[in-house]
């Protein structure tokens, strides 16, 4: 496992948690966490009892207050052609775990698009979920303008975005921009409770279910079912379907192999 100056990381139980560590600046995500970021996913990717990724932020007062203004202030047009943090967050939501985002305070901007890009997103009481980029003369362009209208549908995220306006966690909940809502003192337990259940299911199809879910989300419907029985059709070929199936026979726990 590496070293690394902006995150903290602890493997336990199949579950890898990521957490931003740059308290003093809000987590604020410079250059040099976004790469630590992927170096990250890389490793839990290769973690072959890792299942599930849990993203925090260090203390409870920010998960990540957005990208560096500094920074960004010298950036040049060309520059947002490149992959940047839009591609990082798009190479979180393909990954082969399931992630989670534990968002205790301000997830601003950036840091509101990193939890977009996770597959589960826990708000605890005093999250705060905004994407002000237009208040910056810039819009969000870390695919908040794409995932936060495909979560809580267009009106309200054309909303959130023009207005800049910022959200709790209990709304955040309550619009289905939040899968769960929680104290900040039981943050941490509700992200184990739900990862502990991902990790009863069987590894391959966890990762096609994810694929089939992202990949037919944005297809006809014909073409998605087509997505859903060909990732079946792979389920059906592996030694976990066929332990899943047998345990459920014999009335036992299911082991599963990965294979």
């Amino acid at each position: 496992m590496r070293n690394y100056e902006n995150l903290d990381i602890d493997i336990k139980d199949g579950v890898y948690w990521l957490t931003l560590n740059r308290p003093e600046v809000r987590n604020a995500l410079d250059a040099s966490m976004l790469n630590e970021i992927d170096q990250a996913i890389d490793e839990a990717e290769q973690e072959e009892n890792v299942k599930v990724i849990v993203v925090q932020g260090a203390g409870n007062k920010s998960f990540a207050a957005g990208a560096d203004i500094k920074q960004l202030n010298a950036r040049k047009p060309l520059e947002a052609l490149h992959p940047g943090m839009q591609g990082l967050y798009n190479k979180m939501e393909s990954c082969k775990k399931v992630t989670i985002a534990a968002v205790s305070g301000y997830a601003l901007g950036g840091g509101c698009e990193l939890a977009l890009a996770c597959d589960i997103r826990i708000a605890a009481k005093n999250a705060k979920f905004g994407l002000p980029e237009l208040n910056l003369g810039i819009i969000p362009g870390a695919g908040g303008t794409q995932r936060l209208s495909r979560i809580i549908g267009k009106g309200r995220a054309l909303d959130m975005i023009l207005t800049g306006k910022i959200i709790d966690g209990e709304e955040a909940e309550r619009i289905g921009l939040a899968t769960y809502y929680t104290s900040e003192e039981e943050l941490t337990t509700k992200a184990e409770s739900v990862a502990a259940e991902i990790l009863k299911k069987g590894p391959v199809a966890i990762q096609l279910a994810k694929f089939a879910v992202h990949k037919g989300y944005d297809v006809d419907e014909g073409t998605a079912m087509w997505i859903e029985k060909l990732s079946q059709a792979v389920a059906f070929g592996t030694e976990d379907k066929k332990e899943g199936t047998e345990a459920f026979i014999e009335k036992r726990k299911a082991t599963f192999k990965n294979r």
